[in-house]
């Protein structure tokens, strides 16, 4: 499929798909005439990515994740190594960090809110 197909039956812009394809994060066929042809199975892997940008996952990361991934269902590939869950971990630990930093500034702006609120009663 073209590039514009993959992005209307994904969402994602097909200036993004050309970036993925920078990153090495998708890798499209090319026609005789030099123009991306995507496998059917492209679409499964935009939304694996997809997911894990939105996850919080940067793009290096993700190039080292996806082929430990199946693109269907987003299980470990028979080519999974232990890697692959320690990785997993060490991002999950990081988003915890910063959903703790984040809560902590919530609660002293709400410190500051109520303070401000007081003086100004």
């Amino acid at each position: 499929m073209r590039i514009g197909e993959l992005a209307r039956r994904t969402g994602v812009s097909t200036r993004s798909l050309r970036y993925y394809e920078q990153q090495g994060l998708l890798v499209p066929d090319r026609t005789s005439g030099g123009q991306r042809d995507y496998p059917e199975q492209a679409v499964d892997r935009v939304i694996r990515i997809q997911e894990l940008f939105a996850a919080g996952l940067h793009s290096k990361k993700i190039a080292e994740l996806l082929p430990c991934m199946r693109d269907a269902d987003g299980g470990p590939s028979e080519i999974a190594t232990p890697r692959l869950v320690t990785d997993l971990i060490a991002e999950r630990d990081r988003i915890d960090r910063m959903i703790n930093e984040l809560t902590n500034s919530r609660e002293i702006l709400d410190q500051v809110i109520d303070t401000a609120a007081q003086h100004h009663s």
